[in-house]
């Protein structure tokens, strides 16, 4: 059976080297200059090796840089919006020669992979953050990141030699060509991904069955990688996960993967480069609600709607799935969003992420309509030990 879907770019990456290439590798290795990555990069080092954004084979060059930031696209064409580079400040990079292997390590000085380094630049941070964040704020999580790394990128191919070393979530970590060929045993032929950072309330549970009336299966991929520091830990969102998918959701239609990479907080421009990854992990569609992938008020409601008219559907090749802003109706007496009630807001069960966290952490459970008794148990029991 053929995948149900070709991967961004037409083939699925793969930058794990084996055989004698491998072993050319690895003799090299005691000789190499070094770089220690941070989480973030780790993340991005892993999911080049294995696809996850492929057509990417390494950390960008100055041309795919610059493309991407400019115009959100690659250099060859294809859409993307989110730089993955790799940085150095001034001064280390001055050792570093152009079209020389360096070796790649993480927190514990261990080698994971090598850097064949193509080209070294500067650029300009505020530029990017602008540009791709629409804000220049340090405020905002993903501006901070970028004017705290270094200030000159290091892009070229990368290989991996060890992957990162993962003790959680074993059994739901899928590399892409896994994750395929989980949805061909299955023969699903429309598969809908769904990105989330947060617990699984009411409105996400009737947005995801809205999608899976009209697809095979539901692949719900929370984000597992950095976040900011009030998100709510991911292992406590994938015990949540757990208990909602079991009691409420068909099991032969569902499927959790853990998604490794970093969270950018950058809206509109974050909902492109999630579903173009969803698409290398085998997704047809991709669920895009309300302010996806936003923090507090730097993007517009449905700026992660919109920026998808900017994109010819064919060069995206996933089919988003646009929801409004969901919530249980009293009149209504169900589930509904502002698409389908005819009544005001008086008539919505609907609370804020500072009053649900309020109310976690003081050990109440959310209405009913808002969240799954089950699920709220396991956040206050997370949130207050």
């Amino acid at each position: 059976m053929k995948d149900i879907i070709a991967p961004h770019g037409g083939k699925l990456i793969n930058r794990i080297p084996g055989g004698k290439e491998r072993e050319i590798l690895e003799e090299k290795i005691p000789n190499l200059k070094k770089i220690k990555l941070n989480s973030r990069e780790i993340s991005d080092l892993e999911m080049i090796a294995t696809g996850a954004l492929s057509p990417l084979e390494g950390f960008m060059t100055k041309k795919d840089y610059d493309s991407v930031v400019d115009m959100m696209h690659l250099s060859n064409g294809l859409p993307w919006t989110i730089p993955i580079t790799l940085s150095e400040t001034e001064d280390e990079s001055k050792i570093l020669n152009e079209g020389e292997d360096i070796s790649l390590l993480n927190e514990s000085d261990e080698v994971l992979g090598v850097l064949h380094l193509e080209e070294k630049h500067k650029y300009d941070k505020e530029k990017e953050a602008d540009q791709v964040y629409g804000t220049t704020d340090a405020a905002h999580p993903g501006v901070a990141y970028i004017y705290q790394t270094g200030d000159i990128l290091l892009g070229g191919k990368i290989s991996l030699l060890k992957r990162p070393k993962h003790n959680d979530f074993l059994k739901y970590r899928f590399d892409p060509a896994e994750s395929r060929k989980l949805f061909r045993e299955k023969g699903w032929k429309r598969v809908v991904g769904f990105q989330t950072r947060n617990p699984i309330h009411r409105a996400h549970e009737y947005i995801q069955k809205c999608a899976l009336e009209v697809v095979d299966g539901l692949f719900l991929h929370p984000l597992v990688g950095e976040t900011k520091g009030d998100d709510i830990a991911a292992n406590i969102r994938m015990r949540s996960y757990e208990v909602i998918l079991e009691k409420y959701y068909p099991t032969d239609r569902t499927v959790i993967g853990v998604f490794p990479a970093a969270m950018r907080y950058a809206g509109p421009k974050e909902a492109i480069f999630h579903a173009v990854i969803r698409k290398n992990y085998g997704c047809t569609h991709f669920i895009v609600g309300r302010d996806h992938a936003g923090v507090c008020n730097y993007y517009g409601t449905f700026d992660a709607h919109y920026i998808f008219d900017e994109f010819d559907p064919e060069e995206i090749g996933i089919t988003p799935l646009f929801f409004d802003h969901t919530f249980f109706c009293r009149t209504c007496g169900g589930m509904a969003s502002y698409k389908t009630c005819p009544h005001d807001s008086t008539h919505h069960v609907t609370l804020s992420g500072t009053k649900v966290r309020e109310m976690l952490k003081k050990g109440e459970i959310p209405p009913v309509e808002f969240t799954r008794p089950e699920v709220a148990k396991i956040l206050i029991e997370g949130m207050t030990k």
